[in-house]
């Protein structure tokens, strides 16, 4: 389909005898914005870490611009936020977004850098070693160097853990913003209110998918409890 960024065919994840994810079939268009909910160990991260390309399909498979999830041109078109970001011990803020913003081809001027780094509230911070952060600042870190570099499609996984009230507006701004110029974004959350910003909510429940569509925050709570 000419529309479908990432396509997921029977993708399947499995340990042993313990499967993380069912032969999961869907497709999410170029544009969308889509809540992906579910309880602990439903297969939220599993399913974000397989389209990033960091975890390998057991069976099935997973394309992004029509190339194999994990591949360089899937790689280039997607950006990815773990729940746990990972980040240089020496480097400063300013130093990661110059850094990642070189390793994508991208010519940054201080001024753009020093832009991103202050939507997110870390203008104050942006000489500070990050990988000495709380755990919300190391966030805000994590998106802004997401959003640093090229991408059509973006995955989030929790991004709200950890931010003060500002900080989870700043971030709904920017997420606001990349939709309204046509990026393609899935976040996995536990916050049933962000279903009510977003284009489609899939619900996953024990690795299958039991909600695609919409769907109000009393929907999600009742698909995955609390």
């Amino acid at each position: 389909m000419a529309d479908s960024l990432l396509v997921s065919n029977s993708a399947t994840k499995s340990y042993g005898d313990l499967v993380a994810l069912s032969p999961t079939d869907l497709t999410v268009d170029h544009g969308e914005l889509v809540a992906l909910v579910g309880h602990n160990g439903s297969g939220k991260s599993t399913f974000l870490r397989l389209s990033a390309g960091t975890l390998d399909l057991t069976d099935g498979s997973i394309e992004i611009a029509g190339e194999p999830a994990g591949s360089s041109v899937a790689r280039t078109s997607t950006s990815f936020i773990p729940d746990d970001p990972v980040l240089y011990d020496d480097l400063s803020v300013r130093e990661h977004l110059s850094y990642v913003a070189a390793l994508h081809g991208v010519d940054a001027a201080a001024e753009q850098l020093d832009a991103i780094a202050e939507r997110l509230g870390l203008l104050p911070r942006a000489d500070d070693l990050p990988a000495r952060f709380s755990r919300g600042l190391r966030q805000k870190t994590s998106i802004a160097l997401s959003i640093v570099r090229p991408f059509d499609l973006l995955l989030v996984d929790e991004p709200f853990v950890g931010l003060d009230a500002t900080g989870k507006v700043a971030l709904l701004d920017v997420f606001d913003d990349l939709h309204r110029d046509g990026r393609t974004i899935i976040v996995a959350t536990h916050d049933a209110q962000f279903v009510e910003r977003v284009t489609r909510c899939i619900a996953l429940r024990d690795g299958e998918i039991v909600h695609d569509g919409v769907a109000t925050p009393a929907d999600v709570l009742r698909l995955v409890g609390t």
